[in-house]
């Protein structure tokens, strides 16, 4: 063998070896976008399922039958004690809450409204990533910020369009609270997965708090359908009829959330360019609340939305 085929021989397999190694670094983009596909799904079934139908019941199936996807994690990752399951009893607490918030929001507004306001939530993940992971804004992601902020105020101007008040408006109240507590998740979720932080076994986690949900969705039902909201009739389950788009609610939250937390389970994740990425979720429940829902001022909430994307675009880009 000549030294020319020896040295071939030799470096086939450290390039080989490095690309490996580059492909599996990379792999968190390509899971982020993959989530952001599923949730843009997971957001159209959702405003389906709502569309003249009780809020709470359809939350608690939700849970339920996401609890039931997930729960071989729960056989395959076991207890692992309370000092790993008060952190998961915390988020499922906060992802409830957002989602709370979030479905009476989806229900009384727009889905191409709500879609793009929820899509601003890595402005507040940026900056929860600057104060709590000593990320810092660079002027790239200082412009997307304030892009953002432009966009925002002409999708309040695009609502009033349709009659939609933002400053006294209940459901416009519920929508800006999702989006918080959905970005409070956002950086809690890196505190749980990151091997610098909690480093926790993402399958554990998606096992044990989509079955805490269930059980706190449970309670909240029964809480608000007992003798006295039936007297008063404010009963939560008053008007409620089964969808089909229900279980597809959760198969796609359940499979974007694995890519979610798979992705940030990576060492190289940046919380803020995953949360970024997964927010192009708007294009597809956009795309799905003008072609199957026929919402109306299209023409306005499009350029607004290509704002925004272009803000998240400056963000990512500062970010990278």
């Amino acid at each position: 063998m000549t030294g020319m085929s020896r040295q071939a021989t030799k470096t086939a397999p450290n390039v080989a070896a490095k690309c490996y190694i580059c492909t599996k670094k990379e792999m968190w983009w390509l899971l982020a976008f993959l989530s952001a596909a599923l949730l843009g799904c997971y957001d159209s079934f959702k405003k389906i399922a709502l569309k003249g139908n009780a809020v709470i019941p359809v939350l608690f199936l939700n849970t339920v039958i996401s609890a039931a996807i997930m729960s071989p994690f729960v056989f395959q990752t076991g207890w692992g004690g309370w000092d790993v399951q008060k952190w998961i009893v915390m988020k499922s607490a906060l992802v409830l809450s957002s989602w709370v918030a979030g479905y009476y929001a989806m229900k009384h507004l727009p889905l191409t409204i709500v879609g793009p306001v929820n899509a601003s939530r890595p402005v507040l993940v940026l900056i929860g990533a600057v104060l709590l992971f000593g990320e810092r804004l660079n002027l790239l992601q200082g412009s997307g910020v304030a892009l953002a902020l432009l966009a925002l105020f002409l999708m309040k101007r695009t609502g009033e369009k349709e009659g939609i008040q933002t400053h006294n408006n209940r459901w416009v109240a519920c929508l800006i609270l999702s989006v918080i507590l959905g970005a409070a998740s956002g950086l809690y979720d890196k505190f749980l997965m990151s091997p610098e932080h909690l480093g926790l076994d993402k399958k554990q986690v998606l096992g044990w708090y989509t079955l805490y949900q269930a059980g706190m969705m449970g309670l909240l039902l029964l809480l608000t359908n007992g003798p006295s909201a039936k007297a008063a009739g404010v009963a939560s389950a008053k008007g409620f009829r089964w969808s089909w788009a229900i279980p597809f609610i959760s198969i796609f939250l359940c499979a974007a959330d694995y890519a979610y937390l798979q992705a940030l389970a990576s060492p190289e994740a940046l919380i803020a360019v995953v949360s970024m990425i997964r927010r192009g979720s708007v294009l597809v429940s956009f795309a799905i609340g003008a072609l199957l829902l026929h919402e109306k001022n299209l023409r306005a909430k499009a350029m607004d939305l290509a704002l925004l994307l272009g803000s998240m675009v400056l963000l990512f880009l500062g970010s990278s």
